[in-house]
């Protein structure tokens, strides 16, 4: 297993309280953990922009928070941030929000302060709860949508992923049956591979990372199955480095009332193309959502678990995807 540095990091806010989560430390003789720092409340969706600074979603008390590094604050970027969950900086550095009520893709310039909706329909169908969101290296977007139990007439009704083109038209790419419960969305390097979470909390549904080829076009094709994390928690968010691994944040540190299982540790687990696992890096609070890398020449991966947002040294260095 590779060496790495995990630290967490301190965030001062007036939060909502937490739910309880397990945030037992790791053994003291896990020389790797050498500090710990900061709390919230329930984080998800970190994304990093230019100058170092961390953006990244608190869903209880629906803000995105912005956290710099090198000074150690936190500081809130939106109030009322609509449910924003999975973020990111787009190629042009605007971030790009997934939000829930009401439902859809918004878009903010940090220099203008404009925000715009680029996808809250399709094919006149309303979205339902857009989840995660990555993008390719022609700039176009892609996002995974779940409808909740119960929906309006006017919505889409499947569980999707779709692609928004440059020119602002919106695709679906992926939908039920072919797909379950779509969350964290990745796609590598060379743009040849899309990869897709499959996060179905019911026993006997997909739990694991799908592969598709991804071809010049946007779409998909040729199926086939990445990892399975079944009968524990799959992935929820993913990213991948710059060799082409991915760095998926899956597992419990306990259950949660669902037919998930301990079977998949907590942590962040690393996959090499191949599909191979190569390395683990242990969180030891629920709830792990997601990750992204920044920091000096990309190798710090930001982890957003629980009430605590992660920080850990990374032997490779990451992409933005």
């Amino acid at each position: 297993m590779r060496s790495f540095t995990l630290i967490l990091i301190i965030a001062a806010c007036n939060c909502a309280p937490a739910p309880e989560t397990a945030t037992e430390q790791p053994p003291a003789d896990d020389e790797r953990v050498r500090a710990t720092a900061a709390s919230i409340a329930f984080t998800e969706g970190p994304t990093v922009y230019k100058d170092g600074s961390v953006f990244f979603s608190e869903m209880r008390s629906e803000r995105i928070l912005r956290y710099f590094p090198g000074e150690g604050r936190t500081e809130t970027f939106r109030e009322g941030s609509r449910g924003s969950n999975g973020l990111i900086f787009d190629s042009e550095w605007r971030l790009i929000a997934c939000e829930a009520t009401p439902p859809q893709v918004t878009r903010t310039n940090l220099e203008t302060e404009e925000i715009e909706v680029i996808a809250d329909r399709f094919e006149g169908k309303r979205l339902h709860h857009p989840n995660d969101v990555t993008f390719d290296s022609q700039g176009r977007l892609y996002f995974s949508d779940r409808p909740a139990a119960t929906w309006e007439q006017d919505q889409t009704g499947v569980h999707a992923v779709y692609r928004i083109d440059l020119d602002g038209s919106v695709h679906q790419i992926l939908a039920e049956p072919d797909i379950q419960k779509p969350n964290g969305l990745t796609i590598s390097p060379d743009d040849q591979t899309f990869y897709l979470i499959e996060a179905h909390p019911d026993a006997d549904h997909a739990r694991m990372i799908r592969a598709y080829d991804l071809a010049a076009d946007g779409s998909v094709s040729n199926m086939r199955v990445f990892h399975d994390f079944y009968p524990g928690r799959s992935g929820d968010g993913m990213t991948i480095d710059s060799e082409g691994n991915l760095w998926v944040a899956a597992g419990l540190n306990r259950v949660r009332g669902t037919s998930e299982t301990l079977d998949t540790q907590a942590g962040v687990h690393v996959f090499s193309p191949e599909g191979e696992k190569i390395d683990f890096y242990p969180v030891w609070e629920d709830t792990i959502t997601n990750a992204a890398f920044g920091g000096p020449e990309m190798k710090t991966l930001y982890v957003t678990s629980g009430k605590t947002l992660f920080e850990i040294a990374t032997p490779t260095a990451g992409t933005r995807r």
